[in-house]
């Protein structure tokens, strides 16, 4: 796995100046080509394909060379815009995924107590995921600049003392709004971006509930074992280690429940165990610390002032509602479910034409009506609710677009009342 940064065509002008457009190169697993034979086929195959509009994905390809060695090319993060490939500077990150799932991270006595989940990446399992979430405001842009820079100023030797950072992402926000899909994607993209400094990436989940309510017991001896696994992780040089800790309000919830008495007397000292640890971990260059939190008033302010970045992670706008929905009914035509593939517009497209009803535009604006309807539900709820619409409402294996629709109108009317339900039942 490699990243390099090339110039596609005889570019005449400073590189510096030109647009930099990121590439990624998706090797399949049995394949044994040369790394650098696969970098001057998808050379030539930018140079044939040079003109595009913002993100891009080859999966099928006009020579044997890629169809053999390569799942797919795709031009990822980029503005929506036209770009002619020619006249920008390519970063190229060519990547083979790793098929094993997560293992347990256990401790040496307590085989039976999982300290934490533990991934190689990049990960087959997180493939898709930094493309399904869909936030405004440059969420996943800011996020991954934010690491970008702590790795680069770590590389360059910063002082820290001089110009501070502590290698802590705090996500917070309500439930089901992809807090901790952002965390494994992000881990993802980074593993695959930063893969000219890193050889591989590691991904080590720790579960708070799992760790706050059974190792009390035990005092902060299993905590410091637990972090003990995860530095011979760091010890290794070559790879860029993830920490994530979901649900960190845990935090809390234990030392209020030890100073109130609830708990046993050694919880504060499991607490402030971690926190050490993890003061200890973040010197390292080569570590990033992911947190994530449902409850924003009870997160813990040791965390707080922890963190370089506390990012609000909310319910998803109409906009995202709309691009969610429309990434999910892409797919079912591709599986051909929904049937026959009728064209969608992009909110981009529907506001150039000024959300203009016409024959092409029909079904499009149905999906746009339909968004603005479910405004309110989570991320986790949005991505369901296409299964439940072909679960409940179609009566054949294969429906059309425009009763697939209705089926998805009477699933959001469904999901709204259930909504409404429980709120009335708290």
């Amino acid at each position: 796995m490699e990243g390099d940064r090339m110039e596609v065509g005889n570019l005449k002008q400073n590189p510096n100046n030109l647009v930099n457009v990121h590439v990624e190169v998706h090797v399949k697993s049995q394949s044994t080509a040369k790394q650098s034979d696969v970098r001057t086929h998808v050379m030539a195959l930018l140079n044939r394909h040079s003109m595009v509009f913002g993100n891009y994905k080859w999966s099928e390809f006009d020579e044997d060379f890629l169809s053999k060695h390569v799942a797919s090319v795709a031009i990822v993060d980029s503005e929506r815009q036209p770009m002619d490939l020619k006249n920008c500077s390519l970063s190229i990150y060519i990547f083979t995924l790793n098929d094993d799932g997560p293992s347990m991270l256990s401790l040496e006595e307590e085989e039976e107590l999982s300290a934490a989940n533990h991934w190689l990446l990049p990960a087959a399992e997180f493939h898709g995921i930094w493309e399904s979430l869909v936030y405004e405001n440059g969420v996943k842009k800011q996020l991954l600049d934010y690491v970008s820079t702590t790795l680069f100023f770590s590389d360059k030797n910063v002082d820290s003392n001089l110009i501070a950072w502590n290698r802590v992402v705090l996500l917070h926000g309500p439930p089901g709004t992809g807090k901790t899909s952002l965390c494994k994607a992000l881990s993802q993209k980074l593993s695959i971006r930063l893969s000219n400094r890193y050889s591989y990436g590691q991904f080590v989940e720790i579960n708070s509930h799992s760790l706050f309510s059974k190792w009390f017991s035990e005092s902060g001896k299993l905590v410091t074992k637990m972090f003990q696994k995860i530095q011979q992780l760091i010890d290794d040089k070559e790879a860029l280690v993830f920490v994530l800790i979901d649900e960190v309000e845990s935090l809390t919830a234990a030392r209020t429940a030890s100073q109130a008495g609830t708990e046993p007397s050694d919880a504060i000292r499991v607490v402030n165990s971690v926190l050490t640890q993890l003061d200890q971990i973040k010197r390292h260059p080569n570590v990033v610390i992911l947190t994530t939190s449902n409850v924003t008033e009870k997160i813990d302010l040791a965390f707080v002032d922890r963190a370089d970045i506390k990012q609000y992670i909310g319910p998803p706008s109409e906009q995202g509602i709309y691009n969610i929905y429309l990434s999910c009914l892409e797919e079912l035509m591709k599986c051909q479910i929904v049937y026959p593939r009728q064209q969608l517009f992009t909110v981009f497209e529907l506001e150039t034409m000024g959300f203009a009803e016409s024959e092409v535009s029909v079904h499009s604006l149905v999906l746009w009506r339909l968004a603005l309807k479910s405004k309110g539900l989570s991320g986790r709820v949005l991505r369901k609710l296409p299964f439940l619409a072909h679960a409940l409402f179609v009566k054949t294996p294969i429906v059309t677009l425009e009763s697939f629709l209705e089926a998805m109108d009477q699933a959001v009317d469904k999901q709204m009342e259930e909504k409404k339900d429980m709120v009335n039942c708290v």
